[in-house]
């Protein structure tokens, strides 16, 4: 059971303790603290754990301080949205807001490999008005003697760079909970000229005790990305770790499930669970064509698979795309096929904005039949 708190009650006040004091009273029955820091606005939800099922609405709902109960229908009590009953109110961060709404585009490197191809890379999305982009310093592979990453030597002029070409948002994954100590020093020693997005990986998707970490830290929000070969169920549950240690800035990240069913490309592309996942939970959906194709090989049409796949979730109506770019692809020390060069960015962006208006209409479309059925049911 969820007991939801009007916005903006304060979290010392009297209604917040006499929602506690009710709760008190049923035997086997815990009550959580959970603030939601919106894009529009902040308010607390009290969860109430354990055997709810006898446990009445009534004396919650006669407070003044409370919007509404909800009884909870999913596992991932947090992030669920309970077959509508709870609003997806997105966050801010770095000045930005993500939710269900928006669409950010994360163009970058997937392994930073050398300061000059960073700046190169900044210096191209500054020029086309973009603040947000992927830059990977801890890189797990799958063989031993692949490139691992520069790690947290490379933090400091990546970091100073951003600041320099306007970023305000990177995407980088970490491995281990160690990392975001070192991405706190780093950026603190560089005067917190950008922010960081901190990613779960698909290796890590299970990685049960880095995800209580990761929620039990405020600073950076998380974009998790789903396991390559586990269900969504699992997915979202997973999730759930992270926003059920106070952490509830959270994007979920569709990358293609490992499944030979997929080739010739690298995974089998998932986006048609863009829309499952905002009916099921709160949380904003990022799509990364670049991981769920592996390659940018064109179509007869002109297009790469990696346009296609990219169309194909901003059209489901995605708020996010994460995607590999270079300036020199041969010379990219990891996943260096798949990335798209800068002289292909504008193109790029340009044929996400056609996507979108084209689900802009769509979902206009659908608003106005909506519309017509409420009013020739009423």
């Amino acid at each position: 059971m969820i007991v939801i708190l009007k916005p903006d009650t304060p979290k010392d006040s009297e209604g917040v303790r006499q929602v506690l004091a009710i709760a008190g009273r049923y035997e086997g029955v815990s009550a959580r603290l959970h603030v939601v820091e919106g894009a529009t606005r902040s308010l607390i939800e009290v969860y109430l754990i354990g055997s709810t099922v006898t446990v009445p609405t009534d004396p919650f709902e006669e407070l003044d301080c409370v919007e509404r109960v909800v009884r909870v229908s999913e596992k991932y009590r947090i992030i669920g949205r309970h077959k509508g009953q709870v609003d997806a109110v997105g966050f801010q961060y770095q000045g930005l807001t993500f939710d269900q709404d928006t669409l950010h585009v994360l163009p970058g490197l997937c392994a930073v490999d050398t300061p000059q191809h960073a700046e190169m890379m900044f210096a191209a999305l500054q020029k086309l008005g973009i603040t947000t982009t992927r830059m990977g310093a801890y890189k797990p592979r799958t063989s031993p003697y692949d490139f691992q990453g520069l790690g947290k030597e490379c933090l400091p002029w990546v970091f100073e760079l951003a600041g320099k070409y306007g970023i305000r948002v990177i995407a980088m994954e970490i491995t281990h909970e160690s990392q975001i100590d070192e991405i706190n020093a780093a950026l603190d020693g560089a005067g917190s000229p950008t922010g960081v997005l901190i990613q779960i990986g698909t290796r890590n998707a299970q990685n049960f005790e880095l995800l209580k970490y990761v929620g039990q830290q405020q600073r950076f929000p998380v974009l998790f990305k789903r396991g390559m070969g586990i269900t969504l169920e699992e997915t979202l549950n997973a999730c759930e770790y992270v926003a059920s240690e106070g952490n509830g800035k959270i994007i979920m990240c569709l990358r293609g499930m490992k499944t030979n069913l997929g080739d010739p490309h690298r995974n089998f592309v998932d986006f048609t669970h863009v829309p499952v996942i905002k009916r099921l939970t709160r949380l904003p959906v990022c799509v990364d064509p670049s991981h769920s194709v592996g390659r940018k090989e064109p179509a007869p049409d002109g297009l790469t698979d990696i346009h296609h796949a990219t169309a194909q979730g901003v059209i489901a109506g995605a708020n996010m795309v994460l995607v590999d770019f270079h300036p020199n692809p041969s010379k990219a020390l990891c996943d260096g096929p798949q990335a798209l060069t800068l002289e292909e960015l504008e193109p790029y962006l340009e044929d996400i904005r056609i996507a979108r208006a084209a689900y802009e209409q769509r979902r206009e479309l659908a608003a106005r039949g909506m519309k017509a059925k409420t009013a020739a049911a009423g």
